[in-house]
């Protein structure tokens, strides 16, 4: 209850989708019986791009998925419902890509979570377990509500309350994560860095100086914001895991 409470209360003025997203993503990892969480929105062309993840573990394998159009996540997103391996390495069939490369990176089990805005799907939830088996009963219908609550904040966020198509709302939002990706590389490179903590960097950095995320990276960038003024925010290097 606290949750839902604490992401309805995110949808305000200077509302941030994609602080949003991650913090959705981080509570999901809280609150359900999962090692890493992702989340995807299609794009316009109908392509799945990465929009928040628990990690670089889980973003390598939603990138995995969005580039060779298979996985639990791609599935779940065609069919609009939810997807689900119990044992993923039992699975290498359905998926040749990505349930061999899933086992390698530790996850056993993933479910994908449709989410829709009026009967029309625009991305998936996945939450990717170390173990084998199904996700715990009372999980599903919360894992659902997340999904739900994503798909709602994203279409009831001010500037997509305009009268424009759903794909044209996401576009935005898509776009500002392309910006994050930049500087997420750009800061990682410079300070000798992981991607996950360069990332927590900008992120401590928009919450303290009250700007978007998007804001950030965009000055990091285009020179604006010197690498260096975001290196006392910088966290302890973590693992770095590809794809």
């Amino acid at each position: 209850m606290e949750t839902f409470v604490e992401l309805t209360d995110t949808m305000v003025d200077h509302f941030d989708v994609i602080e949003f997203l991650h913090r959705l993503v981080e509570r999901s990892l809280e609150l359900m019986d999962c090692a890493e969480v992702g989340l995807l929105l299609a794009n316009a062309a109908g392509s799945l791009q990465v929009m928040a993840s628990s990690s670089e573990r889980s973003e390598a394998l939603e990138l995995l998925q969005s580039r060779n159009e298979e996985g639990p996540c791609f599935e779940c997103y065609r069919s609009s419902r939810l997807v689900f391996s119990e044992d993923l390495a039992a699975d290498n069939d359905r998926w040749p890509t990505f349930a061999p490369a899933a086992v390698r990176h530790g996850i056993k089990s993933v479910h994908a979570i449709p989410m829709r805005v009026h009967s029309r799907t625009i991305g998936a939830l996945n939450l990717f377990r170390g173990e084998a088996g199904r996700l715990a009963a009372r999980d599903v219908p919360l894992g659902q509500g997340m999904a739900d609550i994503a798909a709602v904040a994203l279409i009831q966020e001010r500037a997509m309350r305009e009268t424009r198509g759903v794909v044209q709302q996401l576009h935005g939002a898509l776009s500002s994560r392309v910006l994050i990706e930049q500087a997420k590389g750009i800061l990682a490179e410079r300070g000798h860095v992981s991607v996950d903590a360069a990332f927590a960097s900008i992120r401590r950095y928009a919450r303290h100086h009250n700007s978007r995320l998007s804001d950030v990276a965009q000055d990091v960038i285009e020179g604006r914001l010197d690498p260096a003024a975001l290196a006392e925010l910088l966290p302890g290097t973590a693992p770095q895991i590809r794809p």
